[in-house]
């Protein structure tokens, strides 16, 4: 279990990156879904013990990762949103390479655990091919083979799928379903499928702040009744802006089909809409937006 308690983040500008966040982070995927800019890569760093949070405290199966860093990272696998990688070299040499920085002192054991990785990300055929020529899903698959070295019980994927086309993605989140069966793999990124189809339990954090967090499931099942659609010309989005608390709109045949948020029907030829996790997502921005604007209202 991963353990964050009142963890903020600001940065020596004045900027407030993380705003108090305190989750309970189970065994499994866990998705951490937010705009871009909203804090998620700042958390992830943190968990990964590259950054020291201002306050609050963060503790893993007992382990304070905060006073003992070394330690965590013995067990952790961590893929950033842009990694380096020496272009020249194979990915064969570069699995053994890190292994090496890993610790993995044998000969053999460095052997077994590339070769077994190389083979479970897919990348065995291409083993000898320089890094330079892989293509982005290619070079995630090594990513998320580096992060696996060791054997690590807490993974931490930042934006994973970000770029890449749908087969690779495809494939990419089955591997990172095979792997968090049995350990603590958490998910950063702000594409909502990515985490409908993944995490059992995900949570949404905008301008550094935990905003929503629980079940997808038991969070869409929520939304239901407050969630409406209605097909609008073109023309008429900004009255409807106006009028009505716009979560999100899409183009469909030339027209738009424009999804609102409100506790009952609003008329005007709305009907209810069985929302997924993309509305309870945009609804939960759209409830953020409007308790900021609020403020910034009354403080002026």
């Amino acid at each position: 279990m991963l353990e964050l308690q009142d963890v903020s983040h600001i940065y020596p500008n004045g900027t407030r990156a993380l705003d108090n966040v305190s989750l309970s982070i189970p065994k499994g995927m866990y998705g951490l879904l937010g705009p871009n800019g909203a804090g998620k890569s700042t958390l992830m760093r943190t968990l990964a013990t590259l950054q020291t949070p201002t306050t609050g405290s963060i503790s893993f199966d007992g382990l304070d990762i905060l006073s003992q860093p070394e330690e965590l990272r013995k067990r952790l696998g961590y893929l950033p949103q842009d990694f380096g990688v020496y272009p020249r070299v194979s990915a064969y040499d570069m699995l053994d390479h890190m292994a090496v920085l890993k610790g993995l002192s044998s000969a053999k054991e460095r052997k077994d655990t590339v070769e077994t990785l190389l083979d479970q990300v897919n990348l065995w055929d291409v083993r000898k091919k320089a890094i330079a020529g892989f293509s982005g899903g290619m070079r995630q698959r090594f990513g998320i083979a580096q992060a696996l070295i060791g054997n690590p019980d807490l993974i931490i994927v930042d934006e994973p799928t970000a770029g890449l086309d749908p087969e690779e993605r495809n494939r990419f989140l089955n591997l990172l379903a095979e792997i968090g069966e049995n350990v603590v793999v958490i998910l950063s990124t702000h594409i909502v499928e990515d985490v409908a189809d993944l995490c059992p339990r995900m949570a949404v954090i905008v301008k550094g702040a935990i905003k929503l967090e629980g079940a997808p499931k038991q969070l869409i099942e929520e939304s239901r009744g407050t969630i409406w659609a209605k097909t609008i010309a073109r023309d008429e989005l900004e009255a409807y802006r106006k009028n009505y608390e716009v979560i999100s709109t899409r183009l469909f045949a030339g027209n738009t089909i424009v999804h609102v948020l409100s506790p009952h029907d609003p008329g005007d030829g709305f009907v209810s809409e069985d929302g997924g996790l993309e509305d309870v997502y945009f609804s939960t921005l759209a409830a953020t937006r409007r308790v900021g604007g609020s403020a910034s209202a009354a403080a002026a």
